[in-house]
């Protein structure tokens, strides 16, 4: 685990992945070549996997969406992620146990978009059946 400063240098790159080192080194109140070795030590010890990019459209907030809930016959399930994932309104797809083998997060800007996707991946050869929840609002976002 990260110590103080290796929390708060995650903590300043999760907000600004793109300070410079100078700004980060001010920040923290230690050098350059601090920082840059302990984005170094944190990159080779695996706790910072690598950087990215955030997106306007990434932060959009979906006027409708949903869980759809799939079980998958067979051994299409491999199959139905790539289909799935093929899908601009799929924001994201959970394997699972229990009942069903497959969760999608579905983001659509209308309830008939909505219709349209669940329509669409309803007929995805290997799906057995499904079942959709929307969600109403969130509480907590991570």
């Amino acid at each position: 685990m990260a110590n103080l400063l290796d929390q708060k240098l995650i903590s300043a790159l999760r907000h600004d992945a793109r300070a410079s080192l100078s700004d980060l080194a001010i920040f923290l109140g230690v050098s350059r070549t601090t920082v840059r070795a302990r984005i170094d030590r944190l990159q080779k010890s695996g706790e910072i996997l690598g950087f990215s990019v955030v997106l306007k459209d990434d932060t959009k907030v979906d006027p409708v969406r949903g869980y759809m809930m799939i079980n998958v016959e067979g051994r299409g399930t491999e199959r139905v992620i790539r289909l799935l994932n093929g899908l601009p309104q799929v924001r994201a797809v959970h394997a699972t146990n229990g009942q069903w083998d497959l969760i999608a997060e579905i983001g659509a800007d209308s309830l008939e978009e909505l219709d349209q996707i669940l329509t669409q991946i309803r007929r995805f050869e290997g799906v057995a059946k499904s079942e959709t929840n929307l969600l109403l609002s969130t509480k907590k976002a991570g």
